[in-house]
């Protein structure tokens, strides 16, 4: 990936989660089941993390 590609992959992770967040905000107020939304959240924290330190080091 290419800088570019790199910085729209971290804007669209984040446009998902704050949609997934939404969704778990819903969810929480109808007692649903939660683990599924919670474990996608921190699939895409990790992800975040990763692609921010491939920027930092100039991985691309």
């Amino acid at each position: 990936m290419n800088k570019k590609e790199i910085e729209y992959k971290i804007r669209e992770l984040k446009f998902e989660y704050v949609r997934l967040q939404n969704d778990l905000e819903k969810l929480e107020n109808v007692k649903g089941i939660l683990s599924p939304l919670e474990k996608q959240l921190a699939d895409i924290e990790a992800e975040l993390h990763s692609l921010n330190e491939a920027l930092r080091r100039g991985d691309f």
